[in-house]
């Protein structure tokens, strides 16, 4: 960008092309339709075909759906034989299995791995080179606070999420000679599917509420802004680094007041 952009156009994503994996629900579907509504044609995918279809729809002309499954290579493969070099690549899928890790089976690794780290390996080795060969775009991976801040039975999905930034970064400066950003958004606590189970247990969804400054839980609408400004001009000089959204969770001890 030079001195003289014009700035009310900073965010705008007008002729990009957006690939949003796990476009079927939660963050990711709400990072479809937000890139969306800043321009971006958005090419919705899920594991679950007709859960990014769904999305798509809400979206209407500027969005199709596909089949991507960070489980299966070849799905990889395929959408990028297909879709060449998206100017905007934001990856959201994870799982978690909430054990202590004296309880953790080979199984349970597995799954969280594959997933969390292996999956989004594989989805960023392959369309980094489509990215890298074109020399342009903005890679948004999501982290969590779990990267920096744990609790018990959080162990496998912590390290994968810790993972996931380090992954980002060295994908920063691998890839950043060829015109191509790599960041990570760690969002708090945010109702999706995958925190439903915490979401039924009252106790527990008031304690995490109460955990961060904002007092409360996060909605997926919430990550849009961070998504935009990622992916846009707005952050043309910024790559290599994670933008907590939080509610602050990770800036104060949250446990007690102290009188003062």
């Amino acid at each position: 960008m030079s001195d003289g952009a014009s700035y009310e156009h900073l965010f705008r994503l007008d002729g990009r092309t957006a690939l949003v994996v796990g476009a079927g629900s939660g963050i990711g579907a709400a990072a479809a339709v937000g890139l969306a509504a800043f321009g971006a044609s958005v090419v919705c995918a899920d594991a679950d075909e007709a859960a990014a279809a769904a999305t798509a729809d809400r979206i209407g002309d500027r969005a199709t759906a596909r089949r991507l499954d960070l489980l299966d290579a070849a799905s990889i493969a395929a959408a990028a034989a297909d879709l060449g070099a998206p100017d905007i690549l934001v990856t959201t899928p994870a799982v978690n299995v909430r054990k202590r890790i004296v309880d953790y089976t080979d199984d349970d690794l597995d799954r969280v791995v594959d997933l969390n780290m292996k999956g989004t390996f594989r989805l960023c080795r392959t369309f980094g080179r489509t990215m890298a060969a074109a020399g342009r775009g903005s890679m948004i991976g999501f982290s969590s606070i779990r990267a920096q801040t744990t609790e018990p039975g959080q162990g496998a999905y912590a390290a994968t999420k810790a993972a996931t930034v380090m992954l980002f970064k060295t994908l920063a400066a691998e890839l950043g000679p060829h015109g191509v950003r790599a960041n990570t958004i760690a969002p708090g606590v945010v109702e999706t599917p995958l925190t439903a189970p915490i979401k039924a247990d009252a106790a527990w969804y008031g304690a995490y509420a109460d955990k961060s400054i904002l007092g409360r839980w996060a909605q997926p609408s919430e990550m849009v802004g961070a998504v935009v400004y990622l992916a846009s001009d707005a952050s043309s000089f910024v790559t290599g680094t994670t933008i907590f959204v939080d509610g602050g969770w990770t800036a104060a001890d949250g446990r007690f007041v102290p009188p003062t």
